[in-house]
């Protein structure tokens, strides 16, 4: 999250060389779909809420835009809505109170919109019924949360930072150099606090948190006190300490079913390294090991799948990722990176709302927190998340340029692709791998397409047709595509 620095600057082109051969297309090229081999059961799309569900927690239209697939009217423009199905919740870090003289230390560079006010206070009584605790803090996110719940969305619980009084130096944004931030007499409060949290919102809120992530890139060092957010560096040894009293605080208030998730690292060979670093029995704690992408194009996508999921049988997820281009070309380059190579079974966006136009699905003004501009990610989003839905089999396509899955009640085939090259091109999906394909009506292939640098944005065509088991489609330079095949058994 703190991304806005060098995201991109550490990729490192760590790609595996396959990738690299297949990864983008800059000529005419087959696409052969592979229905015998599949890398599991879509779970959904997501965003976290944190900063802009602070600022924009009240509006039901940004719930629908991003909670439903309805059209929604945004400043007299009908949206497609994203139909985002996880929502993550940031459990908050900051309060504004004094507890035996003592108050948060402050980074001189936090906006006020990125202070995400926690609900125990004091630490002299943890007792949720106390007046240690504030339940009326946080008012805004918990609101999007709500909204988001009610229409349909998974939950998610995580923190970015232990409360400002758990810290070392009682900074919520780091230690002044960086190093380990949470007190070692704190380590099951902090888990107290969440698992507190979990069980008041089950209780009151309507909310059943299904995972909780008590990291967010807990291994970077780049969390200080002079930063411009929440966060704590926490080596991997004290997440493997934090992580047994994650369990135990939730099943001592009757959270058995709630999963651990970890360690949120921000990005994959990061996660390989931490999840290395775990002993057999800290690696049992953790039910669902998500990760961060924020290394772009590069990192070992593959080895972190290999050791979570093949290796360790757990759930992988990308739980958080983002990029400064507002066009959405490197989302979808990347998104298809991770159908590839990573395949993770539910992918978020960080913040689907953001001052900065580039890293914004729909921007807002950081001065006067006020909603501006639909940016081109948004409609390339929409392109992924309103055609690959939960339940729906992850379906191999042998290249680093396009995902597929499949809909076996529906018997439907979706695609997606992307033409990263600065030229048109034709690519050609081959199905005669699936026993039967037939099409719409007259072989039709229903298509959406949005390119990148203008022109189409989320725009439907009904003028493809099969032609047997494959289907020619034209992509402008820069041009993502999602087309929809009907009739379709594997």
């Amino acid at each position: 999250m703190i991304r806005r620095r060098t995201l991109l600057a550490a990729t490192g082109g760590a790609l595996v060389g396959s990738a690299l051969a297949t990864g983008t297309a800059h000529a005419d090229a087959t696409i052969a779909v592979n229905p015998g081999t599949s890398y599991g059961t879509w779970e959904g799309w997501g965003t976290s809420l944190a900063w802009w569900a602070n600022v924009f927690g009240n509006r039901n239209d940004f719930a629908d835009l991003f909670f439903t697939t309805n059209s929604v009217t945004y400043n007299g423009t009908a949206l497609p809505g994203l139909g985002l199905n996880i929502a993550r919740y940031n459990l908050g870090a900051c309060s504004w109170n004094t507890v035996n003289g003592e108050s948060m230390a402050v980074s001189p560079n936090i906006p006020g919109f990125k202070q995400i006010e926690g609900f125990w206070q004091d630490w002299n009584n943890e007792d949720p019924t106390s007046s240690a605790w504030d339940w009326t803090a946080d008012a805004n996110q918990r609101a999007m949360l709500q909204k988001a719940t009610a229409r349909g969305a998974t939950t998610e619980l995580f923190a970015n930072s232990p409360m400002w009084w758990m810290c070392s130096n009682h900074n919520p944004s780091g230690a002044a150099g960086g190093g380990n931030n949470l007190q070692t007499w704190n380590y099951r409060q902090h888990a107290s606090h969440l698992a507190a949290t979990a069980l008041y919102a089950r209780n009151n809120w309507g909310v059943n948190f299904a995972t909780v992530d008590p990291f967010n890139e807990p291994a970077s060092t780049w969390w200080t006190a002079t930063g411009t957010q929440e966060g704590c560096h926490m080596d991997p040894a004290v997440q493997a300490a934090v992580l047994p009293y994650m369990r135990s605080e939730l099943d001592k208030r009757g959270l058995t079913g709630v999963r651990i998730a970890a360690s949120d690292e921000t990005n994959y060979d990061t996660a390989r390294s931490t999840w290395s670093s775990f002993g057999s029995s800290t690696r049992a704690l953790a039910n669902q090991v998500n990760v961060h992408g924020y290394q772009g194009s590069g990192g070992r996508r593959d080895l972190l799948y290999t050791d979570v999921v093949t290796a360790s049988g757990k759930k992988l997820w990308n739980s958080e990722t983002g990029d400064s281009d507002g066009t959405g070309l490197s989302l979808a380059s990347n998104l298809c990176y991770d159908f590839r190579w990573l395949h993770p079974t539910a992918w978020c966006y960080w913040q689907v709302m953001d001052p900065s136009t580039g890293w914004a699905m729909i921007a807002y003004d950081a001065n006067t927190l006020q909603p501006t501009t639909i940016q081109t990610k948004y409609y390339v989003m929409a392109q992924f998340s309103r055609h690959i839905r939960p339940e729906m089999r992850i379906l191999d396509t042998g290249v680093s340029y396009a995902a597929a899955a499949y809909d076996t009640s529906a018997r439907r085939l979706v695609i997606v692709a992307v033409n990263t090259s600065a030229s048109a091109q034709t690519l050609t999906f081959d199905l005669s791998r699936f026993t039967t394909v037939s099409g719409g009506s007259g072989g039709l292939v229903p298509r959406w397409n949005t390119v990148t640098t203008g022109g189409d944005r989320y725009r439907s065509y009904s003028n493809t047709f099969l032609s047997g088991k494959s289907v020619a489609v034209p992509f402008a330079a820069k041009a993502v595509q999602t087309l929809q095949i009907d009739g379709v058994v594997i």
